[in-house]
């Protein structure tokens, strides 16, 4: 950070140098970000634990729509993403979340896709981008599973430097003459694979998904005869729809527009911190609403209208930005203006700047990452809302009639 406080870098692209002004905040350099997963990343990262988990470990035949002879020899163009886990013989290429075979076909990715892209693009998303900038500390450090769930092999080809990321190996955005892994800016940089022993794993967590080997031989107990049979069936587990949220509260000592309205009149402290968020999603929506019928109400605070919706409310609170409003606004609130003249979440995630724009460098950066990752298909269509969304429309009509 330079003397008067700014963050800019003047980058070599080509012959042409360029300043690059990042957004004011950044993550303090002493945090660092890890994850935890019960298992393997669905996708490239597991196929060698899904064919270990088989009796047969033929790659499944599949019928695909757009070729009807089952066949090894997949298309891998736009628009035709590999089913989950099928076809085992095709490694380091892009996979679709695992479903049913009778499900319909989507475009989400798989979760080893989606890690392996964030290894470029950071943990920030399009909103946090525009406040938070890109150091290397706002990258994942860590992925910390069972050591039963990680196969190094198919880990190394999914995430690591010498698998199906190679060629990212080294770049920068914007295009750094001399490689710094201390600048700001994106780039490749690959987490750390951490393990937890299985014994520690079956103490924390007795809910665990049942392996392929389900009975295990034991001794007779005290008092029982040799002929009892002395296989144990551990208890069956079903997987769940249900899932939390809980953030801590925000550590500012005046109201902010980053405290989340739970719906609640008191907020509980768990783990001995007080709550600033805490949810109950299940099926997509907040516990107590329908699916069939969602609202604003039912949204997620983290779902991409919500997050949107406060983005604008920060950029236009006045006690939690005073300090830095010049930078993030401007003069002329250029920011805050392309946030609220957007017409729907598509035109809000497009950047018309220059290469000085970060923005504009976040997206460069992702799309040469999509581009390594083989058979990535564009998740379009589903962009043309706005935050009238959020707008309860029981309240709306309400109102029009007073």
């Amino acid at each position: 950070m330079f003397p008067d406080g700014s963050r800019e870098w003047i980058p070599m692209t080509g012959i042409v140098a360029v300043k690059v002004k990042w957004p004011p905040f950044e993550i303090q350099p002493d945090v660092k970000f890890y994850m935890y997963c019960t298992c393997a990343p669905c996708g490239d990262a597991s196929m060698e634990l899904c064919m270990a988990a088989q009796e047969d470990a033929t790659p499944w035949e599949v019928t695909r729509h757009t070729d009807p002879s089952p066949t090894d020899q997949v298309d891998l163009q736009e628009g035709n993403l590999l089913d989950g886990r099928a076809h085992f013989s095709l490694l380091g290429v892009v996979r679709r979340k695992p479903a049913r075979m009778d499900a319909e076909s989507t475009r989400s990715k798989s979760c080893s896709d989606k890690l392996a892209l964030r290894q470029v693009s950071s943990l920030l998303s399009c909103e946090t981008s525009r406040l938070v900038a890109p150091t290397e500390n706002v990258y994942l450090a860590g992925l910390v599973l069972p050591e039963d769930e990680i196969s190094r092999v198919g880990f190394e080809r999914s995430f690591g430097e010498n698998g199906r990321m190679r060629d990212l190996v080294g770049r920068s955005w914007p295009m750094n003459k001399e490689y710094d892994e201390s600048v700001t800016g994106y780039r490749f940089r690959p987490f750390e694979i951490l393990s937890v022993p299985a014994e520690e794993v079956e103490a924390l967590w007795p809910f665990a998904k049942p392996k392929a080997v389900q009975n295990r031989s034991v001794l007779p107990r005290e008092g029982q005869s040799d002929s009892t049979d002395s296989t144990v069936v551990p208890k069956k587990s079903k997987p769940g729809n249900v899932s939390s949220i809980w953030t801590a509260a925000s550590s500012l000592p005046h109201p902010c527009v980053m405290t989340m309205d739970t719906g609640s009149k008191t907020l509980p402290n768990l783990g001995r911190s007080k709550t600033g968020l805490y949810e109950t999603i299940i099926n997509g929506v907040k516990q107590g609403n329908r699916l069939a019928t969602p609202t604003a109400r039912g949204a997620s605070s983290l779902s991409r209208a919500k997050l949107w919706g406060l983005l604008r409310n920060i950029l236009r609170s006045k006690e939690c930005l005073r300090e830095f409003e010049s930078q993030i606004l401007g003069e002329d609130n250029d920011l805050l203006r392309s946030i609220k003249d957007a017409t729907s979440y598509e035109d809000f995630k497009r950047t018309e700047g220059d290469v000085t724009d970060p923005l504009r460098i976040r997206q460069e950066a992702m799309r040469d990452a999509k581009k390594v990752l083989k058979g990535w298909a564009p998740n379009t269509g589903d962009e043309g809302w706005n935050l009238d969304v959020l707008v309860d429309s029981k309240k709306r009509k309400s109102e029009g009639i007073q």
